[in-house]
Order: C-alpha cells, then sequence, then structure tokens
C-alpha cells in the first residue's frame, strides 16, 4: 500500500482546456483566481486558461499560480476556418496572424517542439467541432480530446479514440471548464517530471506515459450541461450584448 501511495504522488494532474471570465466569448461568471484555487485544492499542477481566439497572459494570475505550484501555460482556443484548435504555449502576437490551418501551419514549423496543438471534441455537434475534416488536417495536431460530454451509448469519444489510434496521436481528457463545478473530474495524468516547467510537460505530452480520467456523465450533469448551454449561458451572452450597445450609445 505504501508502494502504491508513492507511485501516485509520483503522478500529477493536468488540464489543457478551460475557460474563465475573462474570455471575449463566451459569458462566465468565475475567475481565475478561484480556478487556481480549487485546482489547488484539487491537487492539480499543470494548468491552461483557453479563451476563445485570446492568450490569457495575465502576469498577476501566472505569478499566483507559480506561488500555488502550479504551471500555468499560456494558451487559447482559436476559431480556425470555422473549427476550434486549442494551442498551448503561444503569445498574443504570435497567434494575431492565424486563422487558417496555412497559418497554424506554419507557426507550428517556427515554433517546432515549443508548441503543442490538439483537437478539442472533434465530434461533437455543438460548436466549432472540427468533425470529418479532423483527418484532412491531422499534421496540424499533436493530441486529440476526450470531451466530458458522455454516458453510455452516446459517447462521440469513440471516433476521437479511432483517429487517434490510426494516426499515432495522444489523447488528452480535459474538463472544458465553463462552470468551476465542471472542473476537476475529467483530466490527464503524467508523471511528475524532475523540473516543472512547459518543456517538460509538452515532452512528457508528446512521449507518455498518460493517464486519463473521465467518468461518465451523471443525469444531473446532463441537465447541468443542457440548462447551461441552451438556457443559461445564451442569457448571459444576450446580456453582454445588450451592456455592450448601451454602453456604445
Amino acid at each position: 500500500m505504501k508502494w502504491e501511495q508513492e507511485q501516485e504522488r509520483d503522478w500529477i494532474k493536468v488540464d489543457l482546456h478551460i475557460h474563465t471570465l475573462d474570455d471575449p466569448k463566451d459569458r462566465l461568471d468565475y475567475s481565475a483566481h478561484e480556478l487556481l484555487e480549487r485546482a489547488r485544492a484539487l491537487g492539480f499542477r499543470v494548468l491552461a486558461i483557453t479563451l476563445h481566439d485570446k492568450v490569457f497572459d495575465r502576469a498577476e494570475v501566472f505569478a499566483d499560480a507559480a506561488g500555488m505550484g502550479i504551471l500555468l501555460i499560456p494558451a487559447a482556443e482559436l476559431r480556425l476556418e470555422g473549427a476550434d484548435v486549442v494551442v498551448l504555449n503561444v503569445q498574443p502576437h504570435e497567434i494575431r496572424r492565424v486563422r487558417t490551418f496555412s497559418a497554424l501551419r506554419r507557426l507550428r514549423a517556427e515554433k517546432g517542439d515549443a508548441i503543442f496543438c490538439f483537437a478539442p471534441h472533434p465530434f461533437f455537434v455543438l460548436g466549432g467541432s472540427l468533425g470529418e475534416r479532423l483527418e484532412q488536417e491531422i499534421d496540424c495536431f499533436d493530441a486529440i480530446e476526450i470531451c466530458h460530454f458522455h454516458k453510455g451509448f452516446f459517447d462521440l469519444n469513440r471516433r476521437a479514440r479511432a483517429v487517434a489510434a490510426a494516426h499515432g496521436k495522444t489523447l488528452l481528457a480535459t474538463s472544458d471548464a465553463h462552470r468551476l463545478s465542471g472542473f476537476g473530474s475529467h483530466y490527464t495524468s503524467m508523471p511528475r517530471p524532475a523540473e516543472l516547467n512547459i518543456e517538460s510537460v509538452l515532452r512528457t505530452l508528446r512521449e507518455g506515459p498518460l493517464r486519463l480520467t473521465s467518468p461518465p456523465s451523471t443525469w444531473r450533469d446532463l441537465l447541468t450541461i443542457f440548462y447551461f448551454v441552451f438556457l443559461l449561458h445564451p442569457m448571459r451572452k444576450r446580456f453582454r450584448r445588450a451592456q455592450r450597445r448601451w454602453r456604445a450609445s
């Protein structure tokens, strides 16, 4: 038992697809600092806040994360030609010109192994899922995401697993959290590197080994997700647009 506990301490929790209220497109209600506090309580050591079409670059949050022993990787979820892509270890000036897969390929050629790209929720209908295009653009990706939204026979991740196996791509479990309560149950684990930095994390993501934790959604999860996606989130977005129009008038 003691040996097993020591082995577990040699693995760390990683979540590389999370949103906060800083997001310019989605209307959320929890801050980056609230996320860090929950992450610390749950034992996470590596995070990526992936705002839509914007790199999260608030220096004070990165400093607070480091103080908690959490590595925060600069990242973004980009909409390229109608499809979503998550890119890790990028800066704001680097993504301004990335709006096509051709541009993403150029950025990958420039940065080499210093950048890591994965396909989020590739076969889910809502949002900017890649769908059949995933295999057409497969050279743009280092990994494919296992989406948290699955239960029993409803598991669109089966196709993601098949594509990953066919092309030798890494699978990642993430929360894609839009609610603070949605963070913490779906994540990837990796062996603790000798030095916790971006380079060592990206290398381990490519080479493994990795463990995926993504339990089936409960009925409560499903109801909460439907409520958020179809009612609460659209109302928040309409409210934000109304605020913008009022300020502009």
